[in-house]
C-alpha cells in the first residue's frame, strides 16, 4: 500500500494527501485530501490537532493556491476540528457536509462532554489530555465552523470551487450522514471513515447501513481510495478490507465467541493494521463488539433509523 501511495503522489499532481495520525494517549487526526480546483483548493477533512492544520496550510502555500472550500465527510472532531483554523486563514470559505451534526449536538456531544468532564474531575487526566479535551469542547461550541454552510442533502454531481465531483450521501452508516466523494478526473474515491484501515470506528455507527454504503463505494470505478485513516488503497485493497468488515459483522451476529470474532478481524485485516498498532486493535474490536455489535437492542439501534440518537 505504501508503494501505491508513493506512485499516486508522483502520478497525480492535482491532489495531495496529508496523512492523519493516531498517537497513543491522544485523539486521532483523520486523513486530509487537497484537490486542485479552478478557484483554489478543495480541502476534504481538516483533522483535529494544530500540527495537522499547520501541515494543511503549509501544503496550500506550497501549491500556491488559496483554500476555496472545505468538505467534511462527517462530523467527528478528528475530521472537522481544523475547520476554524482554515476559515481564519481564508475567511468566508464554505463548508460542505451533511446536516447529521445537528443530531450530534443534542445526543453524542452532550454525552461525550459529560464523560470528559468526569474524567477531568477524577484527576486522572494528564495535562495534555485536559488541553485536548478543552480544544474539543471549544470545537463543539463553535457552531459557525462545525455546521455546514452548504448542506449535502442527497447524492449527485456538484461543482465545488470549480471542480466537478460526484458527491455521495450515506444515511446511517459510520454516522447518520456520511459524505464520500468520487473524482472522475483522478478516478479517486475519498471515503472518510466509511473505510478505516486498522479498525472500523463504530462509536456512532449503524453497522448494516455501513455495509450498504460500502456496496455503493464498490460500484464507483475508482483506481485509488483514500480512507478516513490509514494508507491509500487500491481497488483490490478495498475489496479485501470490505470482506473483512462483512466477516466481522457476520461473526458478531452469530453465536461464536467474542474472541473468535476479534481473531478473525486480526487475520482478515492484517494487511491494513500497522505493526505498531497490532497490540491495541484487539481491544478496539472487542469494545465495538460489546458496545455496538452485541449490545442491548436499544443501544445497538441507537444510531440506526428510529434509534434514540
Amino acid at each position: 500500500m505504501l508503494a501505491l501511495a508513493l506512485l499516486l503522489a508522483a502520478a497525480a499532481p492535482d491532489w495531495q494527501l496529508i496523512p492523519g495520525s493516531f498517537e497513543r494517549g491522544r485523539g486521532p487526526d483523520g486523513n486530509t485530501v487537497l484537490l486542485d480546483a479552478p478557484d483554489g483548493l478543495v480541502v476534504v477533512d481538516t483533522g483535529r490537532h494544530q500540527a495537522h492544520q499547520d501541515a494543511i496550510l503549509a501544503a496550500a502555500r506550497a501549491r500556491g493556491k488559496p483554500v476555496a472550500a472545505i468538505v467534511n465527510t462527517h462530523w467527528h472532531l478528528d475530521h472537522t476540528g481544523g475547520n476554524a483554523a482554515l476559515r481564519a486563514a481564508f475567511p468566508g470559505i464554505p463548508i460542505y457536509a451533511s446536516n447529521a451534526v445537528d443530531g450530534a449536538l443534542t445526543g453524542f456531544f452532550p454525552r461525550s462532554r459529560a464523560g470528559a468532564e468526569q474524567f477531568i474531575a477524577s484527576g486522572k487526566a494528564k495535562p495534555e489530555q485536559v488541553a485536548e479535551i478543552r480544544r474539543d469542547m471549544a470545537a463543539m461550541d463553535d457552531l459557525a465552523d462545525l455546521r455546514p454552510s452548504r448542506v449535502v442533502a442527497r447524492t449527485g454531481t456538484m461543482t465545488i470551487a470549480g471542480r466537478r465531483l460526484d458527491v455521495h450521501l450515506e444515511r446511517y452508516a459510520a454516522t447518520a450522514g456520511d459524505v464520500w466523494l468520487y473524482d472522475p478526473q483522478a478516478r479517486l474515491a475519498i471515503a472518510g471513515d466509511l473505510v478505516v484501515g486498522l479498525a472500523p470506528f463504530m462509536d456512532t455507527a449503524c453497522p448494516e447501513g455501513w455495509r450498504t454504503a460500502l456496496g455503493h463505494i464498490a460500484a464507483a470505478p475508482f483506481k485509488a481510495l483514500v480512507p478516513g485513516h490509514g494508507a491509500v488503497m487500491s481497488r483490490a485493497d478495498f475489496d479485501s478490507w470490505r470482506k473483512a468488515f462483512d466477516a466481522l459483522l457476520d461473526c458478531a451476529a452469530g453465536s461464536v465467541g467474542r474472541q473468535a470474532c476479534i481473531e478473525g478481524w486480526m487475520k482478515d485485516a492484517a494487511p491494513f493494521i500497522p505493526a505498531a498498532d497490532k497490540d491495541r486493535v484487539p481491544g478496539m474490536i472487542g469494545y465495538y463488539i460489546d458496545t455496538r455489535l452485541r449490545a442491548a437492542p436499544d443501544e445497538k439501534a441507537r444510531y440506526c433509523p428510529g434509534g434514540p440518537g
